[in-house]
């Protein structure tokens, strides 16, 4: 992707996101670089420069924006937040309250503000849907439901069931017909992602700021006539480790498993997106003569829009005819970073 300097400018002006990690912009004035979406007061154009990486700008002599954070990976857990994640897995049923994080050094609203800036609830509401995801998959494997309100903290059947409706829109009673999708964050060098997996397997990997996100949700949700809930899942650990070797170049392919909801024809283009080896890319038109239907273009592009496993289905190894890296929800930027990774282009 060959840029000018001005139409760099002009994206930074605009704080436009589908520049992220194409460039960064160095302020000769303050002698700090940033990220083409950084809130900061712009300066003027004469008293910048620009870097197709951190290094280079480091190497300058400039130093990282406190405000943007250009060396953090995009939409990145803070680590104060990881550990507390990764507390609330180990102990099922542990509540964590605001005079526990005071204890710790955490502001209260600090937590809030994230919770319902990457979560869309705060903290304690996002404590209760992880308890009740870990309640309703005991209630599945049999266990009493008075033992499981006791554990979660509760006095009485009935202030758990009320609860436990609330959230999963089924009574505890009823929930063995009611599916659960469990969610997970997911940190990669391209940015957080999204993980949704069933017992059968991983049936949702997106980036959080992908377009439309909110629709792939409700699109999932309505697929499986699922809830989707905060919550551990037995093929997250697996994805997690694929993706660190594939981000790493060690690996190709990828065994974990996916369970795939879509029509019959989108599901035979998904499948034909992961028969496209690593380190090559397809046209559309390609695609869609593969498939036997050399006018299903434009529905070969639908479908690829509309899948819902990034990386693991890869459609960023499809681009259009005249080689430009076109359609791809999780942003230019990173299907160009992708197919660097896969040595599929150079740039």
């Amino acid at each position: 992707m060959k840029l000018t300097e001005d139409r760099m400018y002009q994206a930074s002006l605009d704080k436009d996101s589908s520049f992220e990690g194409i460039y960064w912009m160095a302020v000769k004035t303050t002698g700090i670089f940033c990220r083409p979406t950084c809130t900061a007061r712009k300066p003027k154009r004469e008293n910048v420069e620009f870097f197709l990486n951190t290094q280079e700008a480091a190497e300058k002599g400039y130093r990282p924006c406190k405000v943007c954070k250009p060396l953090e990976k995009l939409n990145e857990t803070p680590k104060y937040i990881q550990e507390l994640l990764n507390e609330l897995q180990q102990n099922e049923f542990e509540k964590i309250r605001d005079a526990d994080l005071l204890k710790r050094n955490i502001e209260p609203v600090t937590i809030r503000r994230w919770f319902l800036k990457n979560h869309g609830m705060t903290f304690q509401a996002f404590q209760r849907e992880f308890r009740m995801n870990m309640a309703f998959k005991k209630i599945k494997n049999g266990e009493s439901i008075m033992e499981i309100a006791l554990d979660s903290g509760y006095e009485s059947l009935s202030g758990f069931s009320e609860r436990f409706k609330n959230i999963l829109g089924v009574s505890p009673k009823n929930s063995k017909i009611q599916m659960i999708i469990d969610l997970k964050r997911i940190e990669t060098p391209l940015g957080t992602m999204f993980a949704c997996a069933v017992d059968k397997g991983i049936c949702l990997l997106e980036f959080t700021d992908r377009k439309n996100m909110e629709k792939q949700f409700i699109s999932l949700s309505k697929a499986l006539n699922g809830e989707i809930i905060q919550g551990e899942n037995k093929h997250f650990k697996q994805l997690e480790e694929e993706l660190k070797e594939y981000f790493e170049g060690k690996r190709q392919t990828f065994d974990v498993p996916l369970y795939i909801t879509g029509t019959e024809f989108q599901e035979k283009v998904w499948q034909l997106l992961r028969e496209i080896p690593m380190g090559e890319t397809r046209t559309y038109k390609q695609q869609s003569e593969f498939l036997g239907n050399p006018k299903a273009i434009r529905a070969v592009g639908t479908a690829n829009g509309i899948n819902k496993i990034a990386i693991l289905i890869p459609c960023h190894r499809v681009i259009g005819s005249n080689g430009e890296l076109v359609g791809y929800a999780g942003g230019i930027w990173r299907k160009q970073k992708l197919l660097e990774l896969e040595k599929a282009i150079l740039f």
